[in-house]
């Protein structure tokens, strides 16, 4: 089967910046670019595809055309699992939590959010929110919202570049200014914001808030510490970054490396660094710094030549 060379969808939220033009190679005419949904079946944002028979067509058609073996051999949900995308935050995020399965199924008509991201730039001294720095009751949470506190809660984290953090659903979490993450999540677009700086939208409207649900939704303990570098890795070259019930994440160094496919799982893989070739059978395709691929479910073997890095992501 073909790989996919995608072309992504485009965000240009007010905090986002100019280093996936600058740095990745991307092409816009938005005056900011905060987000590039590099594998996306999202009907928020659909990637394109660049090359093959489907050339020029949404990533979705293809997967309606294939039906699910191209994702799993024993894959029998009704949307394509993941979503991974750049993240350019010139500015800060709000600070937001998404829910679970259960509570965005019931209230949303959407599934819940649990994502991965990984940090590959940062400013000296920048850093995110990532859950709360002490277990609190629900009362205690919604006080300090009352009363403008709420910042004092969060644990907030210094960043570099390589830093890995697992956000699950319920998480309240927020990315900050001068970092640039690369994020697998589940296939979703569900964000309760519960601060965001009083800032006003291009209308000069405050955004939306949803206190309510994100207090619903909200795990009010404190994180558990997570080590996924020790689990099985499917390559020598390959570092698992993040293993959950929804993905599995792991990132590579290019080096002339043969990896194998299986008819399990897909691989979604997007250059972080680098240029160079992948291979499969007759069929070679040039890459570049921000390029994605995806590789439908397969026996089989390919091959990435060159130099670089890339975040490779599939079923866990």
């Amino acid at each position: 089967m073909t790989i996919l060379k995608l072309k992504a969808a485009q965000k240009d939220y007010l905090w986002g910046g100019k280093n996936l033009v600058e740095k990745f190679n991307k092409e816009t005419n938005l005056d900011k670019l905060a987000e590039t949904w590099e594998i996306s079946a999202h009907k928020d944002g659909v990637s394109q595809i660049e090359n093959g028979e489907y050339q020029g067509k949404l990533f979705t058609e293809y997967l309606k055309d294939m039906g699910n073996q191209v994702i799993g051999k024993n894959y029998n949900k009704d949307r394509f699992p993941i979503l991974n995308k750049f993240i350019d935050a010139q500015d800060n995020l709000s600070i937001q939590v998404h829910p679970d399965d259960e509570y965005g199924l019931s209230h949303e008509n959407d599934y819940g959010k649990t994502e991965m991201w990984y940090v590959i730039d940062a400013k000296p001294g920048s850093y995110l929110y990532y859950g709360l720095n002490k277990e609190v009751s629900k009362e205690e949470f919604t006080q300090a919202i009352d009363q403008g506190s709420f910042l004092d809660l969060l644990n907030k984290v210094e960043v570099k570049k390589g830093d890995v953090f697992f956000i699950e659903a319920g998480t309240i979490h927020a990315i900050g200014s001068g970092i640039l993450i690369y994020e697998v999540q589940q296939n979703s677009n569900i964000t309760y914001r519960v601060y965001d700086y009083k800032r006003r939208d291009k209308d000069g409207n405050e955004r939306e808030l949803h206190v309510d649900k994100a207090i619903e939704v909200s795990n009010l303990s404190v994180n558990k510490t997570y080590n996924f570098e020790n689990d099985n890795e499917i390559n020598d070259n390959l570092k698992r970054l993040v293993k959950s019930d929804y993905f599995d994440v792991l990132k590579g160094q290019i080096s002339d490396e043969i990896y194998n496919i299986n008819e399990d799982s897909f691989q979604a893989l997007t250059i972080i660094d680098g240029r160079g070739t992948i291979q499969m059978g007759e069929e070679s395709l040039e890459f570049t710094k921000g390029d994605s691929f995806f590789l439908p479910a397969q026996n089989g073997k390919y091959k990435i030549e060159g130099n670089g890095e890339f975040i490779l992501s599939m079923l866990p």
